[in-house]
């Protein structure tokens, strides 16, 4: 059975997931948002968004980043305005697919009210934990650009224990880097020391950080705040993971004189052509309908 596949927008991640779902057989893939790309995608076809057969797709690939709260879509690659409204989704099909990286408040409402189902990507522990690969690896590649002591030997504190948390704090350990990690659920300390890593309790954060080389928030919520930032070394950086607005009192930060950088994205950043394939692996299997895991 053929199926149609419309990809809308997209940063330099979906070159790659493009090109991995062109692999897959009896599928028509549609291309809306791409018209500067200076790549050519043989056989692959390219329109105008007002012009997509809506009733004709099966799925619908939308940017990482999803919507805005009024439904329009950054194109990376176009210059074309892109509005996704409730009436625009009420004409897809109702079998049809939606994918997205993240998602809002908007983009569940108009998805629910039109009776279609939202894949938000990066709600799922399997992307989640591959792309913590690519992050980490960005990290360190932050860490040694905006230093000039290694890693090795650093002390690094890390807050926030989850996927990415995890991931980050072992390929600093393995760097030689002497790494703190810190969380607020008891099973997340007790596994932070299994691991030979300096638990702390996120609360006692701040009595931590006055011999801090390198701290790197993984928490998108304010956790980097004046008084953690108030006991760092003048030398110290802080380069924050969490997406956007981050975990950090980046004004406060600023005001004295420590560097702290919003590194959202790394994924797209370093290693694109990764980011791009796990993205089409998952997205293949939801469609192929095999070991999909919510």
């Amino acid at each position: 059975m053929s199926r149609i596949i419309a990809v809308i927008g997209g940063d330099a991640r979906y070159i790659e997931l493009i090109r991995q779902l062109e692999l897959m057989p009896e599928t028509t893939i549609i291309l809306v948002g791409f018209d500067n790309l200076n790549q050519s995608f043989t056989g692959l076809k390219q329109t105008q968004f007002d012009e997509l057969e809506l009733n004709t797709l099966d799925s619908v690939i939308l940017p990482i980043t999803g919507t805005d709260s009024k439904g329009n879509i950054e194109t990376v690659f176009s210059d074309q305005k892109i509005k996704l409204t409730p009436e625009w989704f009420g004409q897809l099909q109702k079998t049809t697919k939606v994918f997205t990286g993240i998602t809002n408040e908007y983009l569940n409402h108009v998805t629910k009210e039109a009776g279609i189902e939202l894949f938000p990507l990066f709600n799922r522990d399997d992307v989640a934990i591959y792309n913590s690969i690519p992050t980490a690896e960005g990290a360190i590649m932050m860490a040694i650009e905006n230093t000039d002591y290694t890693i090795h030997s650093s002390r690094v504190l890390v807050t926030g224990f989850g996927r990415v948390g995890q991931t980050v704090a072992n390929r600093f350990s393995a760097f030689g880097a002497k790494v703190s990690v810190s969380a607020n659920n008891i099973r997340e300390l007790a596994r932070i020391t299994e691991m030979g890593l300096t638990a702390i309790p996120i609360d006692k954060l701040h009595e931590h950080t006055n011999n801090c080389d390198i701290i790197i928030n993984t928490v998108p919520a304010l956790v980097v705040d004046q008084k953690v930032i108030q006991q760092l070394p003048s030398h110290a950086i802080i380069i924050d993971l969490a997406s956007n607005p981050g975990g950090t009192d980046f004004e406060y930060a600023t005001k004295r004189g420590i560097q702290a950088i919003l590194a959202g994205s790394l994924p797209s950043i370093v290693a694109p052509k990764t980011a791009g394939r796990i993205l089409a692996d998952v997205i293949k299997q939801i469609l192929l309908n095999e070991g999909s895991l919510s």
